[in-house]
Order: structure tokens, then C-alpha cells, then sequence
């Protein structure tokens, strides 16, 4: 990303920047927030639609209880203090995709506030970044710039995404630096993702994120100007548009200039951020209470049964996981990326006699050649019974590592389970002494001159022996015996 104006490290140390994120989240109901359209992706244009969501006059909208499901559950799993009585709002701007001409939101009285995200600190430790309130409102539709002959004198409307059930997520303003930003979005989705209250897919509009900025001089006590940038349609770009934004005010500031209230848009082609227009105010809004419902009345017993539908998330399953199988931090991570496949590894992991060594094969032999050949862990050849197979023969030593890495390397070429490919080759392991010793002896007896450097103290040379054993057993002599045998046989 180019800098604004390559500034010195000692200019940018003076500043704090200050970040809050607002993050808003389709909810994955069949149907739309106040009426029974379907709530799906790709459909034609102005195909998902109705008197309630296209704003005709007499049509009244009735609220989604399974959209309020959806709400408390990411309420309760972002640690938000969920109300009992909240209350619907009209906001009210005018803009082409939005046809009442007023967003049916919540402003004062939100159905959730006060939670958090804890996210790794600078220091090492965790930093929790609190959640100033999560309110849900009904999504505008979609104005369509480009792809059309006339797309130069026209805009086009698709209204399908009107009334899509949202949940709005607004941070605190205590993030510090773009890789925090970074980092309380890929653990805010991956706790919605683990909820199933979401499929966040950014391609397709489930989760947008606008960032807040502003640099204030360190140590200041107020704030410095706020800057809304939109557009960033990655977590990636959310990071380079603070990166970028954060420099540009900075630079500014520096030359004497004024950071401007505003909302700017972030062009990832160009790696810079523009002017879109004077950012509003609460007031600009006209916010008052939606006459057509009544508040949303959250009681105990409902909030308990929410509560209940609550997966294990992340963290705690991550906790668990390590203390349960002796995994490290980063595998338990890895391992916990996704609901599915933390699922999949325990189901497996239950299954074998080791299962650390399972978790071992699924990150390095497995993932490590999905990921070279571009696929998904479903469209592995080598199922997870394979892996299970493949962990309890290594632990029972009947087959070395190498031999393995062999038939993981056919099951792969040929489209192949490991149990098929282990079956058709049937690798044996040679566990017997007396036979490895003896073949020992011969490269020994072969090799007079690497025995006398071998014991005139160049101990690495060892491994000129074991490689010349494993040669003439075809890789099947057991590595650790071995091993074991050259070093005796050698100091003998």
C-alpha cells in the first residue's frame, strides 16, 4: 500500500490513533425482517420483494421471531447484557435503494450493549476492545453502478436485499492500531460463524464493516476528529484503509491543516481513501420511535433458552482442546478456524489411540496438500478415518514416517483413502533387532573409513550409516532402533 507521504517513524510515534469499527451482520433467517420474502442471495433483480419492504403505503411490517433468535444468540456470545424491553426506531434518509424513505433501526434502546472481544495485545497478553452496543434494523436495498451500457448516465436498483434482517455490532473506540482492527474482526467472525447466526460471506454482503478513525497527539485527553471510511470489503482492506487513513491525518495535522468530520470511501485499486460526503449526526436522522411495533420484550426464560443453543466458542473450545489432546497454541487454533473442522478433528480424535498424532497428520500431511492443490478439507481424497489409520500404525510402529509420507503422496496422485492405498502396498516396518544389526554390520564392514571419523569425533557422520541401512531395507527398517543400533555398534 503506498504511504501517503513516506512518513518518519519519529512523526508517526507522536500520534495515537483511535479506531472504533461498525460492523453489520445479515442474520441467516429463511425470510426478511418484517415480512415473508425470502431472505436469499443471487436471486434476479427486484425478484425477493413486497408491498412491506418495498414501502407501499398500508403495509405493515410484523417483527422475525427467528431474527430475534438470531440477535440474542450473537448478543450472549459477544458477552453483550441483552435488555429485556427494547425499541424499534425509524431513521429516516433519503437514498434510491431505500424505498420508504426511513430505515427501521434501533437508536437509544438497543436489544443488547456493554460486551467485548478479547483480541493479543502489543505486549503478548490479550487486550479486550469493548462492544458499545449490538442493535438489529432491516437492510436498504442496492444501488448497481457498473456492467450496464449506460452505466456512465444511470443507476440501477435491486431491491431484493431490502429488509434483510441485520445485526449491527459497534465497537468502543479502544483499538490502537489497523492489525488490532484485524484482529477483533476475524475473532468477531469466527464467534458468529461458530453461533450459526451468520454465514458472513463479504462477497456476498454478510458482513460489512466501516471503520471510525481518528490520531490524537499521545497523551492527549480528548479524541481528535472522527473519519468514517466505507467500502472496505475485506479484513485485509479494513487494515490498509487505516493504515492509509491514519497517515493521511497525520500529515495533515502535521502541516497545519484541519481533519475534516467526514465519510470517505477506500479504493483498494488505488490504496488510498476519498471524499464521499460531511458525515451526519444522530439528529440528521430524525430518529423516533416505529409506530407499527411494539417493543421487543426479551424475558429470562427466553434469554436462558438462547443461552442453551449456545455452542462451545472458540476460545473455551481452544482452551479445552489444548489441556484434552497436549496440543500447542497454534495448532489449537488452527484446529478451531471453523466449527466444522474442529468438529471433524474431535470426532476423529476420539477415535484413535493418540490423539495429538492425528491432529499432527490433518495439519501437516493433509492441509498441507489441500492447501498446494487449492482444496477444501471435503474434497480430501484421504478421509479423516484414513488419518485415524494412518495415526494408530505409526503409533503401533508398523509403518515409519517416511512410508507415510509415501502413501499419503499415492493417495493423493491417484484420488485414493489412505485405508486403500495401505492395503494394495502393505508397507512393513522392520522391528527385529538381530536383522537390523546385522545389516549394520555389513556397512560397518563396508565402510572402514567413515568408522574411523564416525570415532575420531565426527558423531554426525552417523547418519551416512542409518541412510545406507534404510537404502538396503527399502526404507522399511524402524527409524528410532535404528538409530538406537548405529550408535551402539559404532561406539563398540
Amino acid at each position: 500500500m503506498p504511504a501517503v507521504a513516506g512518513l518518519a517513524p519519529e512523526i508517526l510515534a507522536k500520534y495515537e490513533p483511535v479506531i472504533g469499527l461498525e460492523v453489520h451482520v445479515q442474520l441467516l433467517t429463511a425470510s426478511k425482517a418484517f415480512c415473508g420474502c425470502a431472505n436469499r442471495f443471487g436471486a434476479p433483480p427486484n425478484t425477493n420483494v413486497c408491498p412491506v419492504c418495498l414501502g407501499l403505503p398500508g403495509a405493515l411490517p410484523v417483527l422475525n421471531a427467528k431474527a430475534v433468535e438470531y440477535a440474542t444468540m450473537a448478543s450472549l456470545a459477544l458477552n453483550c447484557q441483552v435488555r429485556e424491553r427494547s425499541i424499534f426506531a425509524r431513521k429516516n434518509y433519503f437514498y434510491p435503494d431505500l424505498p420508504k424513505g426511513y430505515q427501521i433501526s434501533q437508536f437509544d434502546k438497543p436489544i443488547a450493549e456493554h460486551g467485548w472481544i478479547e483480541v493479543p495485545a502489543a505486549n503478548g497478553g490479550p487486550k479486550r476492545i469493548g462492544i458499545t452496543r449490538l442493535h438489529m434494523e432491516e437492510d436498504a436495498g442496492k444501488s448497481l453502478h457498473d456492467g450496464f451500457a449506460d452505466s456512465a448516465t444511470r443507476t440501477y436498483l435491486d431491491l431484493n436485499r431490502c429488509g434483510t434482517p441485520l445485526a449491527e455490532i459497534v465497537s468502543e473506540p479502544d483499538i490502537r492500531t489497523p492489525d488490532e482492527a484485524f484482529e477483533y474482526l476475524t475473532r468477531m467472525k469466527e464467534i458468529l460463524l461458530y453461533s450459526e447466526v451468520s454465514d458472513c460471506n463479504m462477497e456476498e454482503g454478510s458482513l460489512r464493516c466501516d471503520a471510525n478513525v481518528s490520531v490524537r497527539l499521545k497523551g492527549a485527553p480528548k479524541f481528535g476528529t472522527k473519519v468514517e471510511v466505507k467500502n472496505v470489503n475485506s479484513f485485509k482492506f479494513v487494515r490498509a484503509a487505516l493504515e492509509y487513513e491514519i497517515e493521511r491525518q497525520i500529515e495533515l495535522t502535521e502541516s497545519g491543516g484541519t481533519v475534516k468530520q467526514e465519510t470517505r470511501l477506500w479504493d483498494a485499486n488505488e490504496g488510498r481513501t476519498y471524499t464521499m460526503r460531511s458525515k451526519e449526526q444522530a439528529h440528521d436522522y430524525r430518529y423516533f420511535p416505529e409506530p407499527d411495533l411494539q417493543p421487543l420484550i426479551v424475558t429470562p426464560e427466553f434469554l436462558e433458552e438462547m443461552r442453551k443453543k449456545l455452542p462451545e466458542l472458540p476460545e473455551a473450545r481452544r482452551a479445552r482442546m489444548i489441556a484434552e489432546y497436549e496440543l500447542s497454541a497454534k495448532d489449537a487454533h488452527t484446529l478451531t478456524a471453523s466449527r466444522e473442522f474442529a468438529d471433524r478433528f474431535e470426532e476423529a480424535a476420539k477415535k484413535a489411540r493418540n490423539p495429538r498424532r492425528v491432529a499432527n497428520l490433518l495439519l501437516s500431511e493433509v492441509t498441507g496438500r489441500l492447501n498446494a492443490l487449492g482444496l477444501e478439507l471435503d474434497q480430501s481424497p484421504v478421509t479423516m478415518a484414513g488419518i485415524v489409520q494412518a495415526a494408530d500404525l505409526l503409533d503401533e510402529d508398523k509403518i515409519s514416517s517416511k512410508q507415510l509420507k509415501q502413501l499419503f503422496d499415492i493417495a493423493f496422485e491417484n484420488g485414493e483413502d489412505f485405508s486403500v492405498v495401505y492395503e494394495r502396498e502393505k508397507p512393513q516396518q522392520i522391528t527385529d533387532a538381530s536383522a537390523i544389526e546385522k545389516l549394520i554390520d555389513e556397512v560397518i564392514a563396508a565402510n572402514p573409513k567413515q568408522v574411523e571419523q564416525y570415532r575420531a569425533g565426527k558423531t554426525s557422520i552417523a547418519g551416512f550409516f542409518v541412510g545406507q541401512v534404510m537404502r538396503m531395507t527399502k526404507g522399511q527398517a524402524n527409524p528410532a532402533l535404528l538409530n538406537e543400533l548405529v550408535a551402539k555398534k559404532l561406539e563398540g
